[in-house]
C-alpha cells in the first residue's frame, strides 16, 4: 500500500510538506507492522528503491555489527537477521575486519539479499584493488550498490574522483560489465553531497536523517530538496544518535564501536527511530553495536508514523545536545 511521509518539524513547514509530496514510499505489510501489539517474530516491512521494483527491508544490516566478532557468532546473528526479514546489508572496507566476517556468514542468502559496499579511496588505481578484494571477501560476484564513501569535502572527495579516467569511469564501466547494479554516495555534508549529485545520476544518497540535526541543526534539507528533484532513493543514517561523546563518558567504552552517543534509553531510542523511518526514506542503518541493531528491528516491527506531539516531543529532547551535524 503506498504512502506518503514528509519531514516533520514541530508543525510542519509548507516547502517541507512541498518536497515530501514528491516522492512517496511503499511499505508492503503496514498493516502487519503498526501494531504495538507486534511479536518478536513479526517480518519487517520492506520498502521501494529505485525504479525498478526493488524493496529493501526498513533496516538494513550494518557490516561493523560483526566486525571483531568470532565467525561462528557473526553466522548466527546475520542469520537470525535473515530469519527476521532483512534483506539489506551495507559494509565497507575500512570497518575493521567486517568484509571477511560478513562474506561467509551472508553468503548462504546472498542470492535474496542486496548487499552494498563503499569505497573511500579516490583514486582510480588503489580503488580498483580494493574493489576486488571487497568481492572476494564477501564471497560475491557482483555488488547490488557500490558507495563512494563519507563525501564530505568537495575538492578532496568530489573533484578528484570526477577526473577523466578517474574513479567514476572505472565504477560505470563495472556496473555496464554487471559487477554493480547501482551506484551511490555516502556524506556528512550538504555541499559535497549536492556537488556529487550536480556531476552523476546516483541511484541512491546515503545520509545522516537524524531528529535533532534535522529539527534543531538544519541539517541535510538541501541535500533532501535535491534528492528529491532527481528521484533518488534515500538510505538513512543516524537516526538512533544522541549526541557527541561528553569528556569522560562511562558509556563509551560500552559503545566502543560508535563514534558518536547513541540514544540509550529504549523509549528515546524509538521516538528518534520512528521519525526518521516516517521520513520519505526507503531504509535505515541503525548504530555498529549489536543491542542497537536488534533494538532497531523490534522498533521497526511495531512501526507506527510520526505524530506532531511526539515530533514536538523530539525538537524539546533536541535542545540541550551537542549536534553531531548542524548546518549553522
Amino acid at each position: 500500500m503506498e504512502r506518503r511521509t514528509f519531514m516533520k518539524q514541530g508543525i510542519a513547514t509548507a516547502a517541507v510538506l512541498a518536497a515530501g509530496n514528491a516522492r512517496p514510499q511503499t511499505n508492503e505489510v503496514t498493516n502487519m507492522s503498526n501494531t504495538e501489539s507486534a511479536s518478536s517474530t513479526t517480518p519487517l516491512a520492506r520498502r521501494a528503491y529505485g525504479k525498478d521494483g526493488v524493496k529493501l527491508s526498513m533496516i538494513g544490516f550494518g557490516g561493523i555489527v560483526v566486525s571483531g566478532e568470532e565467525q561462528a557468532h557473526a553466522n548466527e546473528v546475520v542469520a537470525k537477521a535473515y530469519e527476521r526479514g532483512v534483506n539489506y546489508f551495507d559494509v565497507a572496507p575500512t570497518y575493521g575486519d567486517a568484509e571477511i566476517k560478513l562474506g561467509p556468514a551472508l553468503e548462504p542468502y546472498r542470492k535474496d539479499c542486496f548487499l552494498a559496499c563503499k569505497t573511500g579511496i579516490r583514486t582510480r588505481p588503489e580503488a580498483e584493488a580494493e574493489f576486488k578484494r571487497s568481492l572476494e571477501r564477501l564471497r560475491t560476484d557482483h555488488f547490488d550498490l557500490y558507495q563512494l564513501h563519507g563525501i564530505t569535502d568537495i575538492v578532496k572527495d568530489v573533484d578528484p574522483v570526477f577526473e577523466k579516467g578517474g574513479l567514476m569511469e572505472f565504477l560505470a564501466e563495472r556496473r555496464k560489465a554487471g559487477q554493480i547494479r547501482y551506484l551511490g554516495f555516502s556524506a556528512h555534508s550538504d555541499e559535497a553531497a549536492l556537488a556529487a549529485m550536480d556531476r552523476f545520476d546516483f541511484d541512491s544518497a546515503l545520509f545522516p536523517i537524524n531528529f535533532s540535526t534535522w529539527l534543531r541543526g538544519q541539517f541535510g534539507k538541501k541535500m533532501f530538496a535535491r534528492l528529491q528533484e532527481k528521484g533518488m532513493s534515500l538510505l538513512a543514517l543516524k537516526a538512533m544518535a544522541c549526541q557527541q561523546w561528553p569528556e569522560n563518558d562511562p558509556q563509551r567504552q560500552e559503545y566502543g564501536k560508535c563514534w558518536y552517543k547513541p540514544l540509550t534509553d529504549p523509549a528515546q531510542s524509538e521516538l528518534a527511530l520512528r521519525w526518521t523511518l516516517s521520513q520519505p526514506i526507503t531504509a535505515a542503518l541503525p548504530p555498529g553495536e549489536e543491542v542497537c541493531f536488534w533494538q532497531a528491528v523490534e522498533f521497526a516491527s511495531r512501526f507506527k508514523e510520526i505524530t506532531e506531539a511526539e515530533t514536538a516531543q523530539l525538537q524539546a529532547m533536541a535542545e540541550p545536545l551537542k549536534l553531531i551535524f548542524s548546518a549553522a
